[in-house]
């Protein structure tokens, strides 16, 4: 029994240092440029050990994707859920949810830009995924009045990736990336001007 959970132990330490290397070589150098060989190599393992712990690379992809969601879950609760009321709440996750695809563009990328086989926007979709959107929900809740929750939950993740994707391909201007979340609060809580996150 002590040497099957050693191996238990090992397997998963093999887990989980692939993940961690994948992850570090697709923040410094791109997914694109990330390959089974590579991968291979920085943890000096063969391909095959790889193999055994996942399919291909979009199969560790999706991996980093759901530990990346499990930390972004993490974050936006915190931000909410420490806001002294709904409107600051709304703006501090909309902040925190920007800082975190900035701060991990390769992680960001793995959950919402590259091709994946997790399943968004469905009943099927897994518990992780509908608690991250059940963030974004708790968040813009209060200001639905008659709007469906769900929709106006879509718009504000909408807004919010592609303010995320165009800044990390330097396409707005990075000084007026909390004036740009202040107006979206401001025009999605009814508000007639933004509010404060102080």
């Amino acid at each position: 029994m002590p040497t099957q959970s050693r191996r238990e132990r090992a397997r998963a330490e093999r887990h989980e240092l692939i993940l961690r290397t994948a992850r570090e070589l697709a923040e410094s150098i791109g997914w694109g440029a990330v390959t089974t060989r590579r991968l291979a190599d920085a943890i000096d393992y063969s391909q095959p050990v790889l193999y055994g712990h996942f399919e291909n690379m979009n199969a560790i992809a999706d991996a980093v994707a759901i530990q990346g969601i499990e930390e972004l879950i993490a974050v936006l609760r915190v931000a909410r859920t420490t806001a002294p009321n709904p409107a600051a709440g709304l703006s501090a996750l909309a902040k925190a949810y920007l800082e975190y695809a900035s701060n991990h563009p390769a992680v960001y990328e793995a959950i919402f830009v590259r091709p994946t086989d997790l399943e968004f926007a469905s009943a099927d979709s897994p518990l992780l995924l509908k608690t991250a959107f059940a963030e974004f929900q708790a968040a813009i809740e209060p200001f639905a009045a008659g709007d469906d929750p769900e929709t106006l939950t879509e718009v504000l993740w909408s807004a919010l990736h592609g303010q995320a994707t165009l800044a990390h391909a330097r396409r707005l201007r990075p000084d007026q990336r909390d004036g740009r979340v202040e107006l979206l609060v401001a025009r999605l809580s009814g508000k007639n001007s933004p509010p404060s996150a102080k």
